[in-house]
């Protein structure tokens, strides 16, 4: 009996014993086969999350940042214990302690799953194992996940210690709102720093990570209240928080953001605009948009906070000005259906989904509001933003084409300013016309100011880097430039007198903006007046491939063409490489980078970008003297020579105090620039300097067409370049332009290019540069050698006779000292 007791026990012994054997050759077999060609945990040793990049100005202020998943790397020894703290309650109580995966909550988790048949499949994941879910494996529940899962955080319990482990979760866990990891979640939904953090805010946190749209704090208050609660509890049973701080922190109230118990974050940061949306476009090609988006740059922008705001007021004021000297309204074109309109709740949940602009800034906030009732003398208006309806006189639209009932419906969507008088509404509307500012230092190339349009939320084309248009009499200084370099001076005589050349087109015949020739001019008041005529005969004499070849030098154009009708500036180019271009005349000569950016700096701090390569030689003598400057080193590229530089700078100053820009520019300081029309008036520009700063206005429909009649460069552009040099000036100053060696002064006579005494004083008197070594020669006047058409009269005289002068062919040609447009017919720019 004994021993068939025995045998019956060693039976059973021998089953149980080659049941688990087979049990756990099965599992290691199953481990194995799952083991095989998983990913590589190591690499989580050298992982760097995707980071946000963010914008600084040049005084440390946030402008903008950039981020597929809004992520703010924080370091683990920054997070304060009470996060850790929070969130090992949430998820992992038992993390300091098991060597990656619980198997007591994988039994639990299985137990239930079994009860419940099924219906409740509960994780039983450590921290660890979430690390290598987020990290390496996909999201789902099958069980083949799961044993890798363990396997995985197995290996990276030997690899990572519990902290870096526990800073990879911190920082990767999704919580909602496009908020990853706990910094920028922190400042999501409280717009608090981590140290800033009350146990109840950072239970709220710890909460999220189960399923972050099953606990919206708006949404899904009660159930995300009952969560928050549960993990404060935790965190008193886990010794983390005593009795008393529990109960305190379990009365607050549920807050955030999203409640409207905070304010955002955002409302810190300006709306974004053209400016940094400029250098998003520029670093996504230089890096790679990829990188730019993940890879936590730290950028410094060259922007002058102040400026930007004034070149953006001062071209809306331009571009508003001429949208309203043509009468016409044209609004939003969104409306509120009429039933929406008789509940305030509803027109104003409405008025704020419609897609309009919110980011204008023109003597006041611009509001979205909408129609109310039609009367014969006033609007009633909603305003998105205002307590109470209000109203618009009759008296606001008198330059409006039309009445009320003409141009207004109940439920138009429209913009509105603010008035004087309470409860009463200016319109307003987007211009059809756009156009770009840029302006910049001449020096460094750092870009201070740049507006690509009349608001971004309306339009994000940046027209002043992305637009290519025809530059018109703008370009004239690079003709006038190859010429000064090539032994003409100031002044030197060009004759100005019809021009008709054959092309395949057709005949060309081009005319000035006045419809007159003026006869043997000084080069000086050629580009004064913005005479057609006498550029283009200049251009001929110079030769077109050497006037290319200076634009291309100056970076207007990378390949132009060796035509004619480019002289006048009929090639497209942008805003942005005319102004740096016009930087290089105001700094004597020496080539000018733009940027928009001064520094860039990866996620660890290291400096990966700085535009300012100079060398400063005596930074580290101390024996300098307080009052002295250290001597500093540029190897910048002296694109033309110094005296042609202040010869063309001293011409174009002459624009703004005697010829096209006079009417417009009255600056306190020394100011040069060039006004620019193309034909019909379809582009207007206007370029100016002082002694440290370059900016540029450009204006146009983005689909071409004639602007119609009072539409100049000078009229359009000028004010908006006033405006915003009226304020720079006042930051930056300015003085007279260098004056460089090598050269000396003449006085002539600006009419008719003829030598003056050294004493000669008057309004026709100008002290001209002329360079050391180089004898002047007066008299000589230049044509261009074209031959005049048998059919085109020269000159049609007036008061007095013509007079005989000597073309560079050596033939002789009759000139009159007045004449008018004749029979010329219309053609090239002005």
């Amino acid at each position: 009996m004994i021993r068939f007791i025995l045998s019956f026990f060693g039976a059973i012994f021998g089953l149980l014993t080659l049941g688990i054997f087979m049990a756990a050759l099965t599992l290691g077999g199953i481990f194995w086969m799952y083991a095989r060609d998983l990913p590589s945990h190591e690499s989580l040793a050298q992982y760097e999350p995707p980071t946000i990049s963010r914008i600084y100005s040049g005084k440390g202020h946030l402008i903008d940042e950039f981020a597929q998943e809004r992520r703010l790397f924080t370091p683990i020894e920054t997070i304060p214990d009470l996060v850790k703290q929070a969130f090992i309650s949430a998820e992992d109580k038992n993390f300091y302690s098991h060597k990656g995966y619980d198997l007591r909550g994988i039994a639990a988790a299985g137990i239930e799953a079994v009860r419940s048949r099924g219906e409740t499949v509960r994780g039983a994941s450590t921290i660890t194992q979430q690390v290598m879910k987020n990290f390496l494996l996909s999201g789902d529940r099958r069980a083949e996940r799961k044993i890798k899962e363990i396997i995985l955080a197995a290996r990276l319990e030997h690899t990572l210690d519990k902290e870096q482990i526990l800073e990879l979760y911190l920082n990767e866990i999704y919580l909602g709102q496009n908020s990853y990891g706990v910094t920028a979640a922190a400042q999501t939904y409280f717009n608090k720093t981590l140290g800033e953090l009350a146990p109840h805010e950072a239970a709220f946190l710890a909460s999220l990570p189960k399923a972050p749209s099953d606990y919206h704090p708006v949404r899904r208050k009660e159930r995300l209240l009952a969560r928050r609660n549960f993990v404060l509890r935790e965190m008193e049973e886990n010794g983390f928080l005593d009795e008393a701080t529990y109960e305190a922190e379990r009365a607050q109230p549920l807050r955030s953001v999203q409640n409207g118990d905070f304010e955002s974050f955002r409302t810190a940061l300006p709306p974004r605009d053209y400016f940094t949306e400029e250098i998003r476009r520029q670093l996504s090609e230089d890096f790679g948009e990829g990188e730019f988006f993940t890879g936590g740059f730290t950028v410094r922008a060259t922007i002058d906070e102040e400026l930007q705001v004034e070149a953006a007021e001062a071209l809306r004021r331009g571009l508003q000005k001429y949208d309203r000297s043509r009468g016409a309204w044209r609004g939003t074109d969104k409306t509120i259906p009429a039933d929406q309109l008789e509940s305030e709740e509803a027109w104003r949940a409405a008025l704020n989904e419609a897609d309009v602009p919110r980011d204008i800034e023109l003597d006041g906030t611009w509001h979205p509001a909408v129609v109310l009732e039609v009367g014969e003398q006033q609007l009633r208006v909603g305003v998105e933003d205002a307590a109470e309806t209000g109203t618009v006189p009759r008296s606001d639209i008198e330059w409006m084409r039309g009445s009320f009932v003409d141009n207004f419906e109940a439920g138009d969507v429209v913009l509105v300013r603010a008035t004087e008088t309470e409860g009463t509404w200016s319109l307003r509307q987007v211009p059809e016309v756009q156009g770009g500012f840029v302006a910049m230092d001449v020096n460094s190339g750092r870009v201070l100011a740049m507006q690509g349009g009349f608001s971004y939320q309306d339009s994000v084309f940046n027209r002043a880097t992305q637009a290519q248009r025809q530059p018109g009499s703008s370009f004239k200084p690079f003709v006038y430039a190859a010429a000064l370099d090539s032994g003409y001076s100031p002044a030197t005589i060009v004759v100005d007198a019809p021009i008709e050349v054959n092309t395949p087109q057709g005949l060309w015949r081009p005319k000035n903006s006045s419809n007159q020739f003026y006869g043997p001019t000084p080069l000086r008041t050629g580009i004064e007046m913005s005479r057609n005529l006498m550029t283009i005969r200049l251009a001929q004499e110079v030769s077109m491939p050497v006037v290319a070849g200076y634009a291309e030098r100056f970076g207007v154009y990378d390949h132009m063409g060796p035509y004619l009708a480019n002289s006048l500036g009929s090639e497209e180019t942008t805003l942005y490489k005319m102004v740096s271009a016009y930087a290089m005349f105001a700094n004597g000569g020496e080539r000018v980078e733009p940027t928009l950016v001064d520094r860039i700096q990866n996620r660890h701090g290291e400096t990966i970008y700085r535009h300012d390569d100079r060398d400063c030689v005596e930074c580290t003598d101390a024996s300098i003297p307080r009052d002295s400057a250290p001597r500093i080193v540029t190897r910048r590229e002296q694109v033309m020579d110094p005296v042609t530089a202040y010869q063309l700078s001293s011409m174009l100053r002459g624009v703004v105090e005697r010829g096209t820009a006079s009417r417009v520019i009255n600056l306190p300081v020394p100011t040069a620039g060039k006004t620019g029309t193309t034909n019909e008036s379809k582009d207007v520009w206007f370029i100016g300097f002082t002694s440290n700063i370059v900016a540029g206005c450009y204006m146009g429909y983005d689909q071409p067409r004639p602007m119609g009649r009072g539409a100049y460069g000078g009229t359009m552009c000028g004010p908006v370049f006033q405006e915003f040099m009226t304020e720079a000036v006042k930051k930056y100053g300015g003085g007279p332009f260098d004056v460089p060696p090598g050269g000396h002064f003449i006085k002539i006579d600006r009419y008719t290019g003829a030598r003056l005494p050294d004493s000669a004083s008057g309004a026709n008197v100008v002290a001209e540069y002329f360079r050391d070594g180089e004898q002047p020669i007066f008299g000589l006047t230049y044509d261009g050698g074209f031959a005049m058409g048998s059919n085109l009269p020269l000159f049609d005289e007036v008061a007095t006779s013509g007079q005989q002068v000597t073309t560079s062919t050596g033939q002789q040609t009759t000139v009159g000292p007045k004449a008018n447009f004749g029979t010329v017919s219309s053609g090239g720019l002005y």
